[in-house]
């Protein structure tokens, strides 16, 4: 999930669209109230509150563009994986529903076939800012039925921060752009020889992580081994036992068995994530993070760990290909959007939240704020979102390199599979091979049968 820019004049608010709701329409909605109830995510760190200081600009400015309509902001302070559940249980009945929920675009189609959301198409068809949408960001928010299911806020994309201070110190180029995994780890060993009491390296693992571990962490390594590594669209069957995967596997059993990365009890711990933002980048105690393109908003002024620095201490490079082979470069994009629940009981109103929400402007405050990639082409064309993070070229640049996850009903249960056989190696209570093969079991159960044997056999 998300979680990077310097400080800078931020757009006006007072300048973004605003909506009628005479102008609203649409599929209609299970009810009339004056008040809609927003779900979304609100950081464990409890100094970052960008979504919840964003939300509040916005709800002000709806709510007098629109008198008598009300928006009540319901955070749900957990991390990522209890943020899914806990969302998904709201879902569930008509009395718990929200209006309008922050979704992940991995859960889509896991919750359509839940039951959980509704179609948004009868509203898109009549909004003229639906056709400044990139079309890949709106394949991400449409389902397996053809159908959209949310309104994407941004995208992101994944690779390597590492301090230059440190490489120096180490005598490791400050313009470091690794070609191969080896000379990601060969990196990280020479920090681990030269520089005692730093962490060389880190990579997210384990259950706690949750889809950090998955797609910022092993997916980064698996799109890098070779075609279709996790799951053979052709075939529509997931991939098992490929050798791609135990390599994965074998780099993760690596970082931690020769203590390249932080120590397991750490790296286990579902808050992880926010102490390697706020304490161990910014106070110079890790060295390489393997790590998405929002992470310098933690630093901001209105981040969890205030750093004005950063802009000259941290370094990006591309997470490499194995071995270096063709294009050399791997990236994993995800993102989220702003969907309606099936239960909903205020549809029309919450869809004229959304637009809101995703005005021009909005969106480019929103982006600037979260260190997030325009999914709008004007939103992109903006000169101050162009302006609003060093490395905002960089990241971008990696959009060509990048891999999704394949957005299917099953996968949440793969991503799980796939954390389960990462802690198994982690931790050293399975071999490469074996947490593979554990894997495959998983994913054949998981899938009913529906896999294709990677190793050939």
């Amino acid at each position: 999930m998300k979680a990077h820019f310097r400080p800078i004049l931020l757009v006006s608010l007072s300048g973004s669209l605003i909506f009628s709701l005479a102008a609203c329409g649409g599929s209609g909605s299970a009810g009339s109230g004056d008040t809609i109830k927003i779900a979304y995510q609100r950081s464990m760190d409890n100094k970052s509150r960008i979504m919840d200081n964003y939300l509040a600009l916005v709800k002000k400015q709806f709510e007098k563009a629109n008198p008598g309509k009300k928006i009540q902001l319901i955070p749900v302070q957990a991390s990522e994986n209890d943020y899914y559940s806990k969302i998904q249980l709201m879902m569930r009945s008509p009395r718990t529903a929200p209006d309008l929920v922050y979704e992940d675009t991995f859960l889509i189609n896991s919750d359509i076939a839940s039951g959980y959301l509704r179609p948004l198409d009868n509203y898109l068809k009549n909004w003229p800012d639906w056709s400044q949408f990139v079309p890949t960001a709106k394949a991400a928010a449409r389902a397996q039925d053809g159908k959209t299911y949310g309104v994407p806020d941004g995208t992101d994309t994944r690779g390597l921060w590492y301090n230059k201070q440190l490489f120096q110190k180490a005598g490791l180029p400050t313009d470091w752009q690794p070609k191969s995994w080896d000379d990601v780890l060969n990196a990280a060993r020479t920090i681990k020889k030269k520089l005692p009491g730093v962490t060389p390296m880190n990579i997210y693992t384990g259950k706690a992580a949750g889809e950090a571990a998955t797609m910022q962490g092993f997916e980064m390594l698996l799109y890098g081994t070779g075609e279709n590594p996790l799951y053979e669209a052709s075939s529509k069957k997931w991939v098992i036992n490929g050798k791609g995967f135990s390599d994965s596997l074998g780099f993760v059993e690596k970082v931690f068995k020769e203590k390249l990365g932080p120590d397991v009890q750490d790296a286990l711990d579902a808050n992880f994530g926010s102490t390697v933002g706020t304490q161990l980048l910014p106070e110079g105690k890790l060295a390489i993070d393997l790590d998405g393109s929002w992470m310098g908003n933690n630093w901001t002024k209105t981040g969890g760990k205030p750093w004005p620095q950063w802009t000259q201490v941290m370094g990006q490079a591309a997470m490499p290909t194995q071995s270096g082979a063709t294009p050399g470069k791997v990236s994993l994009s995800g993102g989220w959007t702003w969907a309606i629940p099936a239960k909903s009981k205020n549809a029309d109103l919450a869809w004229s939240f959304i637009k809101t929400l995703q005005s021009k402007a909005n969106a480019v405050e929103y982006d600037i704020r979260s260190a997030n990639i325009a999914v709008r082409q004007d939103v992109a064309a903006d000169p101050g979102y162009q302006k609003s993070m060093p490395g905002i070229d960089f990241f971008t640049g990696l959009v060509k390199y990048t891999y999704y996850r394949p957005a299917l009903p099953v996968y949440p249960q793969v991503s799980t599979a796939i954390q389960e056989a990462m802690e198994a190696v982690t931790t050293g209570d399975a071999s490469p091979e074996k947490a593979t093969s554990d894997y495959a079991a998983a994913v054949k159960s998981a899938t009913n049968g529906a896999v294709v044997d990677g190793s050939g056999g």
